[in-house]
């Protein structure tokens, strides 16, 4: 059995520790004395607009804690998808699983990693593309950057304008629009190698022009080839390289509409259609390698039948915009249609379970699981806001979202088990789902005086989820078992924000907020596949209830070095009801939710960008969050259930930590403008669920802290933009999450990153 690597950077945790404190210092001493280091020379930091209490505003003025990057600084930083993003946000973490399965989580709450058959768990950071949610747990979309007008991190609770799954923020894809004033477009190519793996890169580009004085229309297209970079070991010792290469490819089309003034009617359409022939989880332990004597290498996976997946994903929304002059009216109807396959090799599973039902089964059989998800929502949002600067702003609105869900797994065996048991399917389930929700929502600011504002705000619910389960097969809960559940929710959400302008540089803000995730059915037990007295310790927990958090919040949004930069940061604290908490049941070969009744987590996050010359800008960020449970949950024998214990740490995001950028501007010739970017991230110490930390259990010890850097170094001249990139310089093999089956008995394995990646990136805009 081969030992995971635990490769550490060159720098250390209390190293990092020190920028917190001069940044700090900076910013306190800058805010005091902020007009005697001023430079004429140096650049003012860019003021970027956002919509995060849906209505324009500037990044700064916005009363809570926010981030928000443009297309150009997410370019510069090597930033290609949500982990890539994150690496530039302070308080947000990413579990990529692959691509088009990555989990957020923000501010340490997180109870763990959700499975690809879960279909019940819902998201607990809400993913928006403009107005349209398009979360769906596991499955949050991978969706390109390109021509992306920025992408927002909403920290907290959002549940007062974004519903349920903003429980502890939202993430935001905000688009560019058509725009009615020219004709222009731009295009992108990147190609890039990764070590000791394949080739990949990137074609993309966009077109924007205005069809009449009324109609203006915007294209996107793109196409990625992923690099593979991991390497598959069959039965005989064979290798086959680079399995989980694939391809994405998309097309966004807008409309806007401006028959007058007044009305703005913008439709559009989206689709993307993703494959992936395999998956970025590495093999610490495989059953039947161990049997076979088999040794796995790094970026090594012991299969017998191909992996893949598949996501095709198609949304239709219209945005509709009546300006009545002191009143805006709103409204935004989406529908989303999506289908997935995932295709996994459960070969390990099967093949330790062979030998319980009948010693002629094979146990080196192929045995791939199939799980297919298609999902079609719709919904709608209509909403009244102000339109003045008056001291009183306001937004009101209702929203409905019906979605139908259809959810199944077929595992099929070899031709033994067709042969002895008289059928091949060894499990088969149907789960259709439909969810129906109705809300209402509003909130209201209002501007005491010129220093104090005040702000309310609620969100009203009613939800109900119906579901009907049938399964069948020798590795199911036995014969052919049909359940049906129903689960319904109501309640308020509400907001009270306070903020108070010290200076014009500096904004003081406090808020009490809560948010929610709806609760759900759980999955009868596979009995089949159960040994022992796991049947009994984990039976009878048909349905989870609702989490609830409620945040208590102070924050500092400050402008120093008279406008070449911004120093923010926020002290949290969140308690949280019922917290829905993954469970392996033990060898029942099920995930199970269950919830603690207790759990907080607490903590800092700060955010420095600062222009320290005409040629340098630099950044800082970095989060330190206290995330524990606050309750212990035991089995029906009284003992701890699954590490779900009193004081334990919540798991997905580390206690500490931090990124560090630095930009530098200089002339190449007379006509092009040069510039070198590099990033450097550390992520701390973590664990993908809260059993992890009992070592004896899962045979590991959390996932290994890691250091990660990007370079980008190119130059620019009219439009023209050549750049060299070398993604994950130090070819750290971070582990991001445990990838187990069956509790880690038949395969224990971890996702990995991709390593070094050197590549040329060219962008022409016309």
């Amino acid at each position: 059995m081969k030992k995971p690597q635990n490769k550490r950077g060159l720098f250390t945790p209390a190293a990092l520790l020190l920028p917190l404190g001069c940044v700090s210092a900076l910013a306190m001493q800058s805010t005091l004395v902020s007009a005697e280091v001023a430079s004429p020379s140096r650049p003012m930091i860019e003021e970027v607009m956002v919509t995060a209490r849906k209505r324009e505003e500037t990044l700064q003025d916005v009363p809570f804690s926010i981030n928000a990057k443009t297309e150009e600084q997410l370019r510069n930083s090597g930033a290609t998808n949500l982990e890539g993003l994150a690496s530039n946000v302070a308080g947000i973490s990413i579990q990529n699983l692959g691509p088009g399965q990555s989990q957020v989580a923000i501010r340490g709450i997180s109870a763990g990693q959700i499975a690809r058959d879960q279909p019940g768990v819902k998201e607990q950071v809400g993913v928006y593309l403009d107005e349209s949610p398009i979360s769906l747990s596991l499955f949050t979309p991978d969706l390109d950057f390109f021509d992306m007008n920025r992408i927002e991190v909403l920290r907290g609770p959002q549940g007062t304008l974004f519903g349920s799954g903003s429980l502890s923020g939202t993430l935001r894809y905000i688009s560019n629009q058509p725009d009615f004033e020219d004709t222009y477009g731009s295009i992108e190519v990147n190609g890039s190698s990764a070590e000791d793996g394949g080739f990949g890169g990137d074609i993309k580009g966009m077109i924007n022009t205005p069809l009449s004085d009324t109609v203006a229309l915007r294209v996107v297209a793109y196409r990625t080839e992923y690099a593979g970079f991991m390497d598959a070991v069959d039965v005989n010792g064979d290798i086959s390289e680079d399995v989980n290469d694939g391809y994405r490819e998309g097309v966004r089309i807008a409309l806007a509409f401006q028959p007058n003034d007044q009305l703005t009617i913008s439709p559009r359409i989206i689709y993307q259609d993703m494959e992936v022939n395999g998956f970025n989880h590495e093999d610490d332990f495989n059953h039947l390698a161990d049997t076979l004597d088999i040794e796995l290498g790094d970026n090594q996976q012991f299969l017998l039948s191909e992996e893949s997946m598949t996501d095709e994903f198609f949304l239709f929304d219209t945005k509709i915009e009546y300006d009545f002059g002191d009143t805006i009216l709103t409204s935004v109807t989406s529908y989303t249609d999506r289908e997935v396959l995932v295709v996994r090799d459960m070969s390990s599973l099967v093949g330790q379970l062979a030998p319980l039902f009948d010693p002629a089964l094979d146990p080196f059989g192929a045995a791939p699981m199939y799980d297919r998800t298609d999902v079609k929502m719709l919904t709608q949002e209509l909403r009244l806001s102000s339109n003045t600067t008056d001291d009183l702003q306001w937004v009101a609105g209702v929203f409905y979202s019906d979605i139908e869900r259809q959810y199944g797994q077929a595992l099929t065996g070899d031709a033994s088990w067709a042969t002895v048991m008289g059928t091949g399917d060894l499990f088969v389930s149907d789960i259709p789902y439909e969810y129906k929700q109705v809300a209402a929502f509003g909130e209201v600011s209002y501007d005491l005086d010129e220093l104090w504002t005040v702000t309310v705000g609620a969100r009203w619910y009613d939800y109900e989820e119906t579901r009907t389960m049938t399964v069948m097969g020798p590795l199911g809960p036995g014969g052919t078992v049909v359940t049906k559940g129903k689960s319904t929710s109501d309640g308020v959400s509400p907001r009270v924000l306070v903020s108070y302008e010290a200076s014009e540089e500096v904004q003081l803000n406090a808020q009490i907020s809560q948010g929610f995730r709806l609760g759900g059915i759980n999955d009868p037990l596979n009995l089949g596949t159960c040994e022992g007295n796991d049947a009994n310790i984990f039976g009878g927990l048909d349905s989870f209830d609702d989490e609830e958090l409620t945040n208590y919040e102070f924050g500092l949004k400050s402008t120093i070095l008279d406008g070449a930069g911004t120093f923010n940061m926020a002290i949290f604290y969140s308690e949280i009801e019922n917290l829905q908490a993954t469970v392996d049941a033990g060898t029942c070969s099920t995930r199970l939710v269950y919830n603690v009744p207790e759990a907080s987590s607490m903590g800092v996050e700060f955010e420095l960008v600062a222009h320290l010359s005409e040629s340098l800008e630099i950044g800082v960020t970095g989060s330190l969050v206290e995330a524990e449970l606050g309750s212990t949950v035991v089995d029906s024998e009284g003992n701890v259930l699954a590490g779900l214990e009193d004081g334990n740490e919540m798991p997905t995001t580390p206690k500490f930590q931090i990124a560090t950028s630095a930009s530098y501007y200089f002339p190449v010739g007379q006509q092009w403008d040069g510039y070198a970017t590099g990033v450097y991230q550390y992520v701390g110490k973590r664990y993908t669920q809260a059993v992890d930390q009992i070592a004896s259990v899962v045979k590991t010890n959390g996932l290994s802290s890691y250091d990660a850097v990007n370079i980008r170094i190119g130059a620019k001249t009219e439009g023209l933009d050549i750049a060299l990139f070398v993604n994950n310089l130090l070819d750290e093999q971070a582990e991001l999450a445990l990838d187990r089956e069956r509790g880690g008995q038949s395969r224990l394995g971890h996702v990995v990153s991709q390593p070094r990646t050197l590549g040329v990136s060219l962008r022409k805009e016309f």
